[in-house]
């Protein structure tokens, strides 16, 4: 179950206008915080990932299902599933809840760390085109401001440099 803090944080990005997936963002940060604490674990990055991303589903962000094609049909229809329970705000069932947790907490705590998350980061770019991920920064640019956009330039030309 998401935290209230959470929620809000989501809410508020709505109201701000940005899309689902910055909505759901927020779920898949505090789902990687409860695994560092160790409240629980996962059996890998993804797995971290994609429990964020369903408890955003169900609490009513409109982050639509993958494609056909572009997972796997359990993992579509799952997605499916806890995109219609959120939009009809139905309650989650407890014990079904408490077996999750359960499961869970018999995984390990690594699949949370900077070199899991980063590897798993590596790996998505990668399935990516140059072109596709050069679009993607280049729109990240154009949010920056131009204070943001000049650090970022000094940052490139740091890296170059070495």
């Amino acid at each position: 179950m998401p935290e209230k803090k959470t929620i809000k944080r989501a809410q508020r990005a709505k109201r701000q206008g940005k899309s689902p997936t910055t909505q759901a963002g927020e779920f898949v940060h505090e789902e990687i915080k409860k695994i560092r604490k160790g409240k629980h674990g996962a059996r890998s990055a993804k797995q971290a990932i994609a429990i964020g991303l369903s408890e955003a589903r169900r609490a009513g962000v409109k982050l639509k299902p993958p494609k056909k094609g572009k997972t796997s049909e359990k993992t579509r229809r799952s997605a499916e599933q806890a995109y219609k329970k959120g939009q009809r705000h139905e309650p989650v069932s407890k014990t079904r809840s408490r077996a999750r947790e359960q499961a869970l907490k018999r995984e390990p705590t690594s699949s949370a760390s900077h070199t899991a998350l980063s590897r798993q980061a590596h790996e998505a770019a990668m399935e990516r085109t140059a072109s596709e991920r050069s679009a993607s920064a280049r729109k990240a640019a154009e949010t920056e401001g131009p204070r943001g956009r000049s650090r970022a330039a000094t940052k490139s030309a740091r890296t170059r440099n070495k």
